[in-house]
């Protein structure tokens, strides 16, 4: 017998084309070409991003979420994350080419296919399959993470002993940023059964929990890596070869209590203060659509990814961040630097529009966010960054506001937290 690690959704070939000729070695091949199991997500950020090599494909995205227009008299804001994903919500988004798919920063998944050919006379005589997926999910305001593991398309065909091959799935925290963390489990992991009792029970839950003040930092941050690992123990008179174990693709999950975020008190019990999150990018989205509130500050954000020579302050080298996952933004909590950077803009504001430029009710209006440390002032912070890699420009104060309220929103409802460890991209919806 041989087995594959594959990503998850691949079908299994059939027994007909596994006896066929070169039918084994193109499963070989495809092997050998799907990434080793043992990365982490491209989005990745805090310290888990540098733990295992990062996977060579992005994460499949959840569908980019449009605003509804404010109620007279409210705010605008950023919407819900989604804290929950069901089964055919990760299989769809996993697919069969993709590792990861990032739902919100508190619903992920991941998975793993394997596959194993049965061989009798050094001829493949069956093929059986199953696939395992692992889907993360976080309460609002919760430090519990529940991850939910499906066993699907399990099948056999030709001559198999599935129903003595034995199946032990296990999930570890090989690495915690402070090292040392404790962490409370729960659930119902199925340790070892055999394909056929796992394809019966077909789906168990594990959770984690790591209690506050272990962490480090005003925001006592805690990040980790959470790897599930699948291990096959085949029947006593199979002959094997090939990888009989796999880890699935690791997760990063974090948590934190900083007191500029809900639930910084635990409703007044220490221990259950601050939450959970996946450590993941997630992105803001703003629409430069007719009719949206946040309008001119997304054409000005547009305009500064598109064409950024055409924005001020001239730059010849100008490339604004916040546009890959490879350049995010980071949020910061500094008074004194939010203000130093809106000063920087508005310098900017006044140099080529002159010293009326707010008539009509216009504000200044910056990118990268004044709220970020990479906002107009970063070269006053940061020598070695680029001095004037932004845009300013003045917008409707109405539209400045509402992005503002957009952003605000965002950073609570996502628990964005300060910092190099956390980070965000922008996206622009025309």
């Amino acid at each position: 017998m041989e087995s594959y690690v594959l990503p998850a959704g691949t079908a299994a070939p059939s027994l007909e084309e596994l006896q066929s000729k070169g039918g084994t070695e193109r499963l070989r091949e495809l092997a050998r070409t799907a990434e080793p199991a043992a990365r982490t997500a491209q989005e990745t950020v805090g310290p888990a991003r540098s733990y295992a090599p990062l996977a060579r494909r992005a994460a499949a995205p959840a569908a980019t979420s449009g605003f509804s227009p404010a109620r007279p008299g409210a705010q605008i804001t950023a919407p819900e994350p989604s804290r929950t994903m069901t089964f055919d919500e990760c299989k769809r988004g996993l697919g069969n080419t993709t590792n990861f798919f990032l739902k919100s920063r508190f619903a992920v998944c991941s998975g793993a296919s394997f596959v194993q050919t049965w061989v009798v006379n050094r001829r493949p005589a069956g093929v059986s399959q199953f696939n395992v997926r692992v889907v993360g999910t976080i309460a609002k305001n919760s430090r519990t993470i529940n991850f939910q593991y499906y066993f699907t398309e399990m099948v056999a065909q030709g001559e198999t002993e599935v129903a003595a091959m034995k199946i032990t799935t296990k999930a570890g925290m090989p690495q915690s940023w402070p090292s040392g963390a404790r962490y409370t489990r729960g659930g119902r992991m199925p340790g070892t059964k055999t394909f056929t009792e796992l394809s019966a029970q077909r789906t168990f839950n594990d959770t984690v929990n790591a209690k506050p003040g272990q962490g480090s930092g005003s925001a006592d941050q805690l990040f980790a890596v959470y790897q599930p690992s699948i291990s096959i123990t085949p029947p006593p008179n199979a002959t094997l070869t090939g990888d009989l174990k796999g880890n699935i693709f690791m997760l990063a999950p974090r948590w934190e209590a900083a007191s500029y975020l809900a639930n910084s008190t635990g409703g007044g019990n220490p221990a259950r203060k601050g939450a959970a999150t996946f450590s993941y990018l997630t992105a803001l989205t703003l629409s430069a659509k007719p009719g949206a509130e946040e309008r001119a500050e997304a054409q000005h954000i547009n305009q500064a990814f598109l064409v950024p020579q055409d924005t001020k302050p001239y730059m010849s080298a100008k490339k604004v961040p916040g546009q890959t996952a490879a350049d995010p933004l980071h949020r910061t909590v500094s008074a004194r630097r939010i203000d130093d950077n809106r000063k920087a803009a508005v310098k900017q504001c006044k140099r080529y529009w002159g010293p009326n430029y707010t008539s009509g009710g216009k504000e200044c209006d910056e990118y990268p966010f004044a709220s970020t440390y990479e906002g107009a002032a970063e070269h006053d912070y940061d020598p070695e960054a680029q001095k004037f890699n932004f845009s300013a420009k003045p917008i409707p104060g109405d539209d400045n506001g509402a992005g503002g309220s957009l952003l605000k929103s965002f950073y609570a409802k996502n628990r964005m937290i300060d910092g190099l460890d956390d980070g965000f991209i922008v996206k622009i919806v025309t």
